[in-house]
């Protein structure tokens, strides 16, 4: 069955990371209309923790927000949804790897040692409440529209955390003409990559947006933000999939999801 172009603009949400079963909880409508992602990344400088040891992925798991922990979402792990390492991804222009890896939940510095998992900004609607029958297309349409965050957490090295960060701002730059992405055996067309202004969260942040080619009828815009606190990165990536199919543009990560997360490490 041929996808709708709604369905093709989710299709590129997570690079090819989407498990069936969310591609098919898309809605019917996409827009044509490319993003136009402006602004500047921003960083917060700090002193380089070269004796810094990394955290082992254990680890890591415990730091990731836990359900209960932020309110107005539903915490998953990310294990259906995200790529499980980084062979799973593959950039045409190696400067452009760690903003995939980052869009990917994966480390997008040097190490081994990372864990990542989904939010989801809760969703009450109808059609949770009533019987099949009187289901209308308006509920149907209001259950769909899902707003998902990517958090990926990585420990580094010594100076590693800082490495990764500055390979983010230089791929941000580097990649400005866009570059070509396979994940899980899915290809796709980053057309833009832009820095934008980050929240300043932990002791650096970087921001970036990439318009996504669809399928040849537009371009979608995607929102990342990388932040690190001490030896730990953590990455955002938010797909709105009721954005998406009306305007072509996912929404901002969410303030509240990055600031929960920052806090909880150390």
């Amino acid at each position: 069955m041929k996808r709708s172009s709604g369905a093709r603009l989710c299709a590129t949400a997570a690079i090819g990371a989407l498990s069936l079963s969310l591609l098919t909880a898309c809605s019917d409508e996409g827009s044509k209309d490319a993003g136009d992602a402006k602004g500047s990344a921003s960083a917060k400088a700090s002193a380089p923790a070269s004796d810094a040891k990394a955290l082992p992925t254990a680890s890591l798991e415990k730091l990731l927000l836990a359900q209960g922990e932020i309110k107005g979402y539903k915490v998953t792990s990310g294990d259906d949804t995200l790529p499980a390492s980084k062979s799973a991804v593959k950039t045409d222009k190696e400067a452009c790897a760690p903003l995939a890896y980052a869009m990917s939940g994966l480390a997008p510095g040097d190490t081994e040692a990372d864990a990542s998992n989904t939010l989801t900004k809760d969703n009450v609607s109808a059609a949770a409440t009533k019987s099949p029958g009187d289901v209308s297309e308006s509920d149907l349409e209001n259950a769909f529209k899902v707003n998902m965050t990517f958090v990926g957490l990585s420990s580094y090295e010594g100076d590693g955390a800082e490495k990764a960060l500055k390979a983010v701002s230089d791929g941000v730059a580097a990649c400005s003409g866009g570059f070509g992405v396979t994940a899980q055996g899915e290809k796709q067309k980053i057309t833009k990559v832009a820095s934008e202004k980050a929240s300043g969260s932990g002791d650096e942040s970087v921001a970036f947006t990439v318009d996504s080619e669809v399928d040849g009828e537009g371009s979608a815009t995607f929102h990342t933000e990388v932040v690190r606190k001490g030896n730990t990165v953590a990455s955002f990536y938010t797909v709105d999939f009721a954005a998406l199919t009306s305007t072509g543009k996912s929404s901002d990560v969410p303030a509240a999801v990055v600031e929960a997360q920052v806090a909880k490490l150390k």
